[in-house]
């Protein structure tokens, strides 16, 4: 099996363990900080995980949140299994494959 790196963002589980259950409980502390966003990427800041982030975001947010960037970010390794090879016989779903056709034309 193949191995796929990923991050795991932890920003709601670590502002819940300090008491903070609102994304809008962010944006007065991000923006005394310098780092002025708007509710709606607040928002998806901490609900979704980002595919890049500011290190300016990120170092207001550990400061916020008196934590550590590995705090936030946890690496995950995932087990991958490798794709099925396609038999001569063609793609199909598990055990099932597709059957070969022969068109035939009526007789004129």
């Amino acid at each position: 099996m193949a191995e796929r790196l990923s991050m795991r963002w932890n920003l709601r589980q670590v502002m819940a363990a300090r008491g903070m259950f609102q994304t809008t409980d962010l944006v007065e502390p991000l923006r005394e900080r310098g780092v002025d966003l708007s509710r709606q990427m607040i928002h998806r800041v901490v609900t979704k995980t980002p595919q890049r982030i500011n290190t300016d975001l990120l170092a207001a947010l550990c400061d916020i949140l008196d934590c550590t960037p590995n705090d936030l970010l946890e690496l995950q390794i995932e087990q991958v299994r490798p794709a099925a090879a396609v038999n001569d016989r063609g793609p199909g779903i598990g055990e099932l494959r597709p059957i070969r056709t022969t068109l035939r034309r009526p007789e004129q």
